[in-house]
């Protein structure tokens, strides 16, 4: 398959700094196409990016948790409402949604409709699979069959307008997600090779200009 190349115009990057997340290496990944990043906790420094990166590992509520005590929860929100570009990796995409349901309901974000939902497919979804793209979008388009890797046991339900990307196990589940100005994937760009770095590439580009 002929890979699509995009010109990249550089631009900086806010890492949201809340403990919980593989920052380092979605910086190093960033930095690789060639972009600026600002790993932070401070409002300050988030809002004066170009595009938002909210990463994450673990469980929904304590991230969420972490987010309020930072203080740094209602900020996102207003930055997602406000329009500022903004991405969700793994956890952070899943924090988008308007709840959790991992260890009891947990409010989300709420910055995309729906809810996160144990994957009953199985128990745990790590390795590489491949992704359908359901949209026409120019930044997943490219992606449509490509493979890329996971490490989740649930998943985002969200209503058909707001799919992007799916997998399949058995069935197909979402896997990226995009509201406007707000865009999440559930899956490791930063970890899957060429094919992540070039749908990063993609995203970044769509959603900045």
């Amino acid at each position: 398959m002929r890979r699509i190349l995009i010109k990249v115009t550089r631009r900086t990057v806010g890492i949201v700094d809340y403990g919980v997340g593989n920052h380092a290496s979605v910086r190093q990944t960033l930095h690789a196409i060639g972009h600026r990043c600002r790993i932070s906790s401070d409002p300050a420094v988030l809002a004066a990016s170009d595009v938002i990166f909210l990463p994450g590992v673990g469980a929904f509520g304590a991230a969420m948790e972490a987010l309020r005590n930072t203080g740094l929860a209602e900020f996102l929100q207003e930055r997602g409402r406000a329009g500022q570009p903004f991405v969700g990796l793994c956890l952070g995409m899943q924090l988008l949604a308007d709840a959790g349901h991992e260890y009891g309901y947990n409010a989300g974000l709420g910055l995309i409709p729906g809810e996160v939902i144990r994957l009953d497919q199985t128990p745990c979804h790590i390795g590489w699979n491949a992704v359908d793209a359901v949209t026409a979008d120019s930044m997943f388009a490219p992606t449509d069959g490509r493979a890329m890797y996971f490490n989740h046991s649930f998943v985002f339900d969200t209503p058909p307008d707001y799919r992007a990307l799916t997998a399949r196990i058995d069935r197909p589940f979402t896997v990226g997600v995009r509201r406007e100005n707000l865009v999440g994937l559930q899956f490791h760009p930063e970890k899957s090779q060429e094919d992540g770095r070039e749908l990063l590439r993609n995203v970044i580009k769509g959603l900045c200009g």
